[in-house]
């Protein structure tokens, strides 16, 4: 019997994790996937937003507030990369001004810190590539990037290792309420708990429907990306957004929290909760609708484009807390952006949310700090000598383009709710993250996550079931 089961071990859900280990409770993480952040979380602009764009007294804009502050905190507790480079917001039509106007109006009235109007000159010291008809931008201080892996898996390590419990590969396919307590039936299991958290991301609307009159729609907004090489990284200093409209923020030019150049989102309403695929289409949207903010971006710099898929309500707005007419099934759904930087924010809304109904007392030995993987490329050579007498596989280089070496690799299987697969070593230390896309580096990459779970070759995955690379040997008969 749990106090809590959580469906999904995206951001939203791990924070969630993160905040209730602080109380004594027994917390069950399920997700269908092979790891944590395989689903909205691990394909999304990496920004950490100020908070001028949500509607006043909605709590999407509370929570945006509160989690950008809590982030620059938590980044030294949890020690994940995060950037605070700032945001711009660029007008490019001088009767645009009113409107971006309306944005600082609204920033202040959210309590956004450090917002101001700056006018050409000024933009054009802080950016000199921006549009030659830029007229003047909101510039937002306290914005940054932050890498969605790190801050996914050090909130869910975090949990863990203060006695969080993780199931991977568990679908879960039914919810119901029998007897005063919740039967959550997965396709391995039922288990039995007080309270169950809906944080499934675009999901989230068929569990909720499942126990609740009330029905909410969830449509999957995809988003397309284009990501540059390290060599264009500081083309702009920080990330420049054009004025929002109904559909979102629109496209961005930004530094990544590792020093590449992101371009994207496009924003598209589809019907399928699977369907991250790229199109032509997509990718020369990007291209084009960049650059009227930005000139000359160097596309020809290009090492991958992926896409992503963001919840959205069709409310407009996070729904968090118990459903209408449940005891004690708490939705954490619709959060679309900024729900990344809102994560920590609504981890602890809805941990305490959940304390206050079921008095959970305080965990006395929470420890929220965690070391994430020696970066050896950040050492100094004095540290490094010493870091190699005890593990000399900190100077063995596997992936050349991101410089990662095998002791990083060997750490990211063997620490905290490890790593996998190859995907799995790729969000934790960026082994195949580089210009040349693991073209070089996969194939030593599965020999150390073969040898470390003492698991074939030929079981080695990309990213769990389905996805195998070696499906046989040049000595098999034909």
């Amino acid at each position: 019997m749990y106090d809590v089961i959580i469906i999904g071990a995206g951001v939203s859900g791990c924070a969630v994790a993160r905040e209730l280990a602080r109380y004594k409770t027994r917390v069950l993480v399920l997700e269908k996937e092979e790891d944590v952040c395989c689903g909205t979380s691990k394909a999304n602009s990496g920004i950490v937003h100020a908070g001028y764009d949500a509607k006043p007294g909605t709590l999407m804009a509370k929570l945006n507030v509160e989690g950008n502050a809590m982030i620059h905190k938590l980044c030294r507790e949890l020690d994940f990369d995060f950037a605070p480079i700032g945001s711009l917001v660029v007008c490019l039509k001088e009767e645009d001004r009113p409107r971006l106007q309306e944005l600082y109006d609204r920033g202040i009235k959210n309590g956004v810190p450090g917002l101001k109007i700056i006018e050409r000159d000024r933009l054009l010291q802080l950016e000199p590539n921006i549009a030659d008809n830029a007229v003047c931008a909101l510039f937002a201080e306290t914005a940054g990037v932050v890498c969605p892996f790190g801050l996914n898996i050090a909130l869910a390590e975090n949990a863990f290792t203060n006695g969080v419990e993780f199931e991977f590969n568990s679908e879960v396919r039914d919810i119901a309420f029998v007897d005063g307590k919740w039967q959550v039936t997965t396709d391995k299991e039922k288990y039995e708990t007080k309270a169950v958290v809906n944080a499934a991301g675009v999901y989230a609307d068929k569990f909720h429907n499942m126990v609740c009159d009330s029905i909410i729609n969830i449509t999957p907004r995809k988003g397309e990306y284009m990501l540059l090489d390290r060599t264009c990284g500081g083309y702009v200093r920080h990330t420049v957004f054009q004025l929002p409209d109904e559909m979102g923020k629109g496209v961005l030019v930004s530094p990544t929290a590792h020093g590449n150049l992101l371009v994207g989102p496009t924003a598209e309403d589809i019907e399928d909760k699977e369907g991250v695929n790229t199109t032509p289409f997509g990718l020369d949207k990007i291209a084009s609708f960049s650059m009227k903010a930005v000139k000359n971006v160097p596309f020809r710099s290009v090492i991958t484009s992926f896409a992503g898929l963001r919840a959205h309500e069709d409310g407009g707005e996070f729904i968090i807390g118990e459903a209408p007419g449940t005891d004690g099934f708490f939705d954490c759904a619709g959060i679309e952006s900024p729900g990344l930087t809102s994560a920590p924010a609504i981890g602890r809304y809805l941990a305490e949310m959940i304390r206050d109904k079921y008095h959970f007392a305080v965990n006395q030995e929470f420890n929220g700090k965690r070391k994430g993987i020696i970066r050896p490329k950040n050492l100094s050579e004095s540290e490094l000598n010493m870091l190699l007498k005890d593990r000399p596989d900190y100077g063995e280089v596997i992936c050349r383009c991101e410089s990662i070496t095998k002791g990083e690799i060997v750490d990211s299987i063997i620490r905290p709710l490890g790593a996998k697969s190859l995907d799995g070593v790729k969000r934790r230390t960026r082994a195949g993250m580089g210009r040349c896309q693991s073209g070089f580096c996969s194939p030593k990459t599965m020999e150390i996550i073969s040898e470390m779970l003492g698991i074939p070759l030929s079981e080695v995955t990309k990213s769990g079931k389905g996805s195998k690379i070696i499906v046989g040997s040049n000595k098999d008969e034909i």
